[in-house]
């Protein structure tokens, strides 16, 4: 409230000091004419001064000024000379006397004297309380004066009180993570009842670190956390520490944890932490040591000092947890790391149905085949797209959303949105229906790839169609056969292409960079290659987690060259194999697709008449 009406008063003070501005740089606001001195006894010579003439007074600004009327040349419409307004200013040394010859003319002039409502003392005054009222404002509101000069000192961590919150979160809102949600369950148990812990002399951990990757849970599971426990959250992002200044981060570092100790027990949760964890370069590297150091340092005294933050669990999350300080991630400090890993099969339909209770499906709908559909999604993927269908469902008018639409959903969130009215022709619509019925057919075809799902010649973003395949259960392992089949299926479009224009087109281009990435990875990391063996020729960087090629000699480079293309030109073989002696089932698939442009795999599987694929196989020559 006080703060509210400061602004008011502040407000009013600033249009009143404008206004009188105005008012004394412009006190007669008629537009008036200036009239030079020759001008002004030329009409008072030719008798065209209407009396009286006004003389203005302004002590305190020193100035004197005559208004007045003058008749003009022109006649109005009774025959009447116009009368204009006229202004001229007195000026010592050159027109002072005027006055005089006025009156030597004996015309009438009224003295009008002008006076400030204010003193000049009571107007500085108020001049200087302004200035310190906005200086007022600027250093201890506008920027949290509480903190000390600019308050840029003062911690910016949000404070979430969960006991009074009746929208908190527990782990009833946390799904797909189970093995995650087991291993924080005893911080909830200390936060109760603490006491249980130290009777028996236990000591739990004082900082927790959430791994994996961006939209997995880490966030929300740190917040079921506190709601669980029922006590004080401080949420704070680790970009938020650092300002223009050095020393800010770690002076905001203190004053959460100040804050946090009155509060406890309580949880501080740190998000993107390696923002502030970086590892350390020291002094003498290149560009000196970072302003992030301080806050880190900062953090590591706060973690595991002389004073013990009795009750105080700092939760971090990150998905670069390669970059982080060893100081960090010792004994005494985050104690416990807790990867949270992109949800399984199972995982994914808890969390559709999660996130599904306040959207109405049609009957029928089996949330379990979109979760199979959807590998490597995150939670977030998830819930964006059930938003995503719904906002379909309601641009179709539906009464509920219904499994073709969670289906356009998923493939709108994988590949974008169907461009129907794409202009392009009808010889390019039957080249990407080959292309796509080469994929398809040997998807088919072969023994260990995942089965077919879908396949379609709907434009969709850049890709002019797709054919999408779905594994029936999670893979962790993948084997030298499951390989050698993709980089075959990943030929068969160019093949298909090949045999019905005789010609190729840029439609291959993501299928030949797949093709060789696999092949690559076969030989330089998975040991898969039958001339190099139990070999890798990659090795893990130290600040981050890609794969960099190490420095290898030019003959080695020159054989894993000759062993990648071995790879590929074997598979595109065998794959030009498996098309040719199938070739009638592809002018099937690809007449059909030009007519209906989306099929799904069981359509496509019996209109090719493929039950199995390593049937096919055991019948080759």
């Amino acid at each position: 409230m006080q703060s509210n009406a400061f602004r008011s008063w502040l407000a009013i003070a600033l249009v009143a000091a404008v206004m009188f501005s105005l008012y004394r740089a412009n006190p007669n606001p008629v537009k008036t004419r200036d009239l030079t001195s020759l001008d002004f006894y030329r009409a008072i010579d030719a008798g065209k001064i209407v009396e009286p003439v006004v003389r203005h007074l302004d002590r305190e600004e020193g100035e004197t000024y005559l208004t007045g009327e003058i008749e003009t040349d022109t006649l109005d419409g009774k025959g009447d000379p116009v009368k204009e307004k006229f202004i001229v200013k007195l000026v010592p040394g050159e027109n002072e006397r005027l006055m005089d010859d006025l009156l030597q003319s004996n015309i009438k002039v009224e003295i009008v004297e002008h006076r400030s409502a204010l003193s000049p003392f009571v107007t500085q005054t108020l001049f200087f309380v302004g200035m310190l009222a906005l200086m007022y404002w600027f250093m201890y509101r506008k920027m949290g004066g509480d903190g000390g000069p600019f308050g840029f000192g003062k911690s910016k961590a949000k404070i979430l009180n969960v006991q009074a919150d009746s929208k908190k979160v527990t782990f009833s809102d946390v799904a797909g993570i189970d093995e995650a949600r087991e291993e924080v369950q005893e911080i909830v148990e200390f936060l109760k009842e603490p006491a249980a812990f130290k009777k028996l002399g236990g000591r739990i951990p004082k900082g927790v670190l959430l791994v994996g990757p961006p939209g997995t849970g880490k966030t929300l599971l740190a917040k079921a956390i506190a709601g669980e426990a029922k006590v004080p959250f401080f949420a704070m992002s680790g970009s938020d520490f650092e300002e223009m200044f050095v020393g800010v981060g770690a002076s905001r570092m203190r004053d959460m944890f100040a804050e946090a100790k009155k509060r406890a027990p309580c949880i501080v949760f740190i998000d993107e932490i390696d923002s502030i964890g970086m590892k350390r370069t020291g002094a003498g590297a290149i560009g000196g040591s970072h302003a992030y150091e301080q806050t880190l340092n900062t953090m590591l005294v706060e973690m595991d000092g002389f004073d013990a933050n009795e009750g105080v669990i700092v939760i971090a999350a990150t998905n670069r947890p390669d970059t982080l300080d060893a100081a960090l991630l010792r004994p005494g400090r985050f104690d416990r790391q807790v990867v949270v890993e992109l949800p399984t099969l199972k995982g994914r339909t808890e969390i559709l149905a999660l996130h599904g209770r306040k959207i109405k499906f049609a009957e029928g709908t089996d949330l379990k085949q979109i979760a199979r559909g959807t590998p490597g999604f995150s939670g977030a993927d998830l819930a964006n797209l059930l938003n995503e269908a719904a906002l379909l469902a309601v641009r179709k008018k539906l009464d509920a959303v219904d499994m073709a639409t969670l289906e356009e959903a998923r493939d709108k969130v994988l590949w974008g949105r169907e461009r129907k009215s794409a202009g392009y022709s009808q010889k390019e619509r039957e080249t990407t229906a080959w292309h796509e019925a080469g994929h398809a057919l040997l998807q088919l075809l072969v023994k260990n790839a995942d089965p077919l799902h879908k396949v379609t010649i709907i434009p969709r973003g850049r890709a002019l169609g797709a054919t999408m395949s779905l594994p029936e259960k999670d893979v962790l392992n993948r084997t030298k056969s499951y390989f050698l089949d993709e980089m075959a299926v990943c030929c068969g479009g160019r093949i298909a292409e090949e045999l019905f224009t005789g010609d190729f087109s840029t439609g291959a281009a993501q299928d030949i960079a797949q093709a060789t990435q696999i092949a690559r990875d076969m030989v330089c990391r998975y040991g898969m290659s039958e001339k190099f063996g139990f070999q890798a020729f990659a090795e893990q960087s130290r600040w981050t987690a890609d794969s960099l090629p190490p420095a290898l000699s030019e003959h080695t480079c020159r054989e894993v060259d000759g062993e990648v293309s071995r790879l590929v030109d074997e598979a595109y073989s065998r794959a030009e194999k498996l098309i040719k002696k199938n070739r009638d089932k592809l002018e099937l698939i690809a007449r059909t697709l030009i007519e209906k442009e989306t099929m799904d795999g069981s359509e496509v599987r019996a209109l090719a008449g493929i039950q199995s694929g390593p049937a096919q196989e055991a019948a080759e020559p």
